[in-house]
Order: C-alpha cells, then structure tokens, then sequence
C-alpha cells in the first residue's frame, strides 16, 4: 500500500487557498473556493482530467491537502432475496419507515486517498467493520459525514458506527471511539476541529448531546447535554446539522443546529453560551453560514424556515436576536451559500433562491430541475449547483436569475463538491472526477 503524505475555522470575508480542502464545504466552511479559473463548461468527453472509480459507496466530500485527496466509503455485504427477507422481518419489524430503509449484511468502513495529479487510487484502509449495521435511508450512505484533515490526522466519523483517526504518514489507526446516538436513518453529521479538539453533534432518536475529543486520543474533554424538546417521539428529536466555527467578539463559538433548537457553544469548554428555538423542525441538514454579525440557519423539516440569528447573545435570545427569517421554499438538506450580500440556495427540489442576506427579502427564484443533496459552491464569480440526476447547473450571481451552463455527468451528485487549484473535485455516487479547462 502506497501512502502519500500530503483548525481551527475562522470565518472571514475572503477564503483560503483552493490548495487545501480540509473539512466539509472548504476552507471558510461555507462553501467558497478562491478559485480563478474553474470551468464553466464540461461533459464526460470534455475537461475530464480524470475519472477514477471509488470502491464501496459514500457521499463525504473530498478533502486535501497538498497532492493527496482523502475520502471515506463504505464497502457493503449486500443482502438479496430470501436473506433481504429475513433481515427485514428480523430488523425492522413494524418500522412504519421500512419501505424507505434499507438494509445490508455488514459493512466495512474504509478511508480512500488518491493521487490528485492522475487520480491513481493511492490507499484503502478498513477503519470499522461493523457486522448486522442499522438500516439507513435510501438516500443515505453508511459513509455520508465528511472527515476532517488535520497535519498527518485523517479523522473520520461515522455515526454511531463509530469515530477513526487515521495516521495518513503511517496508514494506522490512531484511535477509536462509540459515540451513542441512535440516528433511525444513518449519520449524516460531519464533525469539526477546533485547535486540539475534534467536535462532534450526536443527535439521535434516544440520545442528544455535542462531544469534544481530544484529536490526537480520542479521549473525552467535554460533552454537554442539548436543549430540552417538547414531545416524546424521538424521530423529531434528531438532527444531522455540521457544526460551524465562527469569531464574535474575538471569541470562538461553535453553532450547532439542532432539532427545535440551535444552540451555540463555546469550543474549548462545551459551554453554551445562546439558544434559539425555532419550534418543530428536526432532521437539520444544511450547515449554517455567516454573514456579517448574522448566522443564517435552516430549521428541518415540518416547516422548514431560513432564520438569521444575531450572535453577539447570553441564554435564550429566541425573543430578541432573530433579525429575520424566510418561511418557505427553504432547502432541508443542502447548505446555503453568501456571495456578496446576497445569500443563495436550492430546495431538495429544485428551487433556487436569491434573499437579501441583511433582511431577507426575497429577490429571486427559479426551479432548476432535478432534486438536491449537495451544497453549492461559490467561486471563480459563479455558483454551482449539482443534482442527484448528475447535472450541475452555473450561475452567475446577481439580483437577476442569469444562467451559464448545465453540465452532465453520469451517476448521481450527492457529495458537495471540493476545489484543488483551478479544478472540480466532484464525485458521484461511482466516481471521483477532476474537471478542468484544457
């Protein structure tokens, strides 16, 4: 096995480099990429640089550093016919979700790197292998949180599954960890680092807390207990939000949706600082953007809303910190995206939205076509949107809908995309590709 060896996020108003991609949605964590010239335009026979099939199935989004791209992936024993049956019958039982579950025989939790220059598959690590797993939804993966690259750390989170730090110099297994949290339909949660800690949202069915673990141990440091929800069934207790590190003030705070609530806390310590309660949505996805003195949130299902939250409070600011909110066409599973002073996003429909990120006044919208698990992603003066039909569409931002390009690919977008350089880094649910202009 060839091994190659090649935060805190604080949000500012310009981005890192595109040479490194360390953790979901990018330097900033909200999706920008200081990127000049990434194409507009590509198909498979046009500005592949290369295509490289992934083994397993997983919809974490590359990350990289240097010349080496890391991903996770999930290898399945795959269950058929009177096996499928019995499993069914043995796991699920009276599930009122069993037709939207499936359900394998085991499953082999894998950490993938491959050469950013030739896409050559370069390491594939078991890190877990977890036996009978929990069914997850059809639209899911056992490998959809995006890991994290820290130095030579590659740490990986799967869930109630379990957690992995991979030594990426060495190709060994640092540390594991079982973070309990039932989650009915799979993680979807990626973590975060900040400083020495790694920083995890365990939002499940029976179970909700947020976790801070020594990154290079995976020793406990912190774990504080969620808001209090209303009501007794745990399917709207449960949230699959990715953390975001913002500065106020100075001061680090991690905000976390959460069902019913967000919360902020502080990073070193697990303290919460402010609350805001926005009533009975769960399932979050989406991971809150900044802009200016605003965190931006989306609220999950039931009636999904676009709050912007002022983060300079103590306690329960519910009554006095929302400086607005938008209450329809919100997405429940892609991340919005800020450019300028405007805040862009797409439903899992297909719905785009352009809203005054100071006021929320709605400029625009427009159906794209297709429906939406992957964030957006904001660079070279434009903003890509890619489908679970494979398609991405390009647009140039603005108060007006002005449409650049909609390209194809085969199979299905559901990781959010990474930048290296000038180039894409899109993988679809078969395989990663390097898009670039020629």
């Amino acid at each position: 096995m060839r091994l190659i060896a090649c935060l805190t996020c604080v949000l500012m108003t310009s981005t890192a480099g595109a040479a490194e991609w360390k953790q979901f949605r990018g330097p900033d964590g909200q999706g920008h990429a200081d990127a000049r010239n990434l194409p507009l335009k590509w198909s498979e026979s046009e500005n592949v640089q290369w295509k490289t099939a992934i083994p397993g199935r997983g919809w974490s989004s590359p990350v990289l550093e240097a010349n080496t791209i890391w991903m996770t992936t999930a290898v399945e024993e795959i269950l058929a016919g009177e096996a499928l049956e019995k499993a069914r019958k043995e796991r699920l039982g009276a599930n009122p979700m069993a037709k939207q579950l499936s359900l394998v025989g085991s499953v082999s939790l894998r950490a993938i790197s491959v050469d950013a220059t030739t896409g050559k598959l370069l390491t594939d690590v078991e890190l877990i292998l977890v036996k009978n797993p929990p069914a997850i939804h059809t639209l899911n993966s056992y490998a959809s949180p995006t890991p994290i690259l820290d130095g030579n750390l590659l740490l990986c989170h799967f869930g109630e599954l379990g957690t992995a730090c991979l030594d990426t110099y060495s190709g060994k297994v640092l540390w594991k960890a079982v973070l309990p949290s039932t989650h009915a339909v799979g993680a979807g949660s990626s973590p975060v680092v900040h400083g020495d800690l790694f920083i995890v949202p365990c939002d499940g069915t029976d179970l909700q807390y947020v976790v801070g673990l020594n990154k290079r141990t995976g020793e406990q440091v912190w774990k504080t207990k969620r808001p209090a929800m209303s009501g007794t069934n745990g399917d709207f207790h449960k949230s699959y939000s990715t953390p975001l590190v913002a500065t106020v003030s100075g001061k680090s705070q991690v905000i976390i949706p959460g069902a019913q609530w967000v919360a902020s806390y502080e990073p070193e310590t697990g303290r919460e600082i402010w609350r805001v309660r926005y009533g009975d949505g769960f399932s979050n996805v989406p991971r809150p953007v900044v802009v200016n003195n605003l965190v931006c949130v989306c609220t999950g299902f039931m009636q999904p809303q676009l709050l912007a939250i002022k983060m300079d409070g103590e306690g329960d600011v519910t009554a006095s910190h929302i400086a607005w909110k938008i209450p329809k066409s919100i997405p429940t599973m892609p991340s919005p995206v800020v450019v300028g002073d405007e805040i862009y996003y797409v439903t899992d429909q297909g719905v785009a939205t352009c809203a005054n990120a100071q006021n929320g006044e709605v400029i625009w919208t427009h159906r794209l076509g297709g429906n939406y698990s992957a964030s957006p992603l904001a660079a070279a003066g434009r903003i890509y949107f890619s489908n679970r039909e494979g398609d991405t569409t390009v647009i140039q931002p603005g108060k007006a809908y002005t449409e650049l390009a909609v390209n194809k690919l085969e199979g299905q977008h559901m990781a959010s995309p990474a930048v290296l350089e000038d180039a894409l880094l899109l993988r679809t649910n078969t395989h990663l590709y390097r898009i670039a202009n020629r």
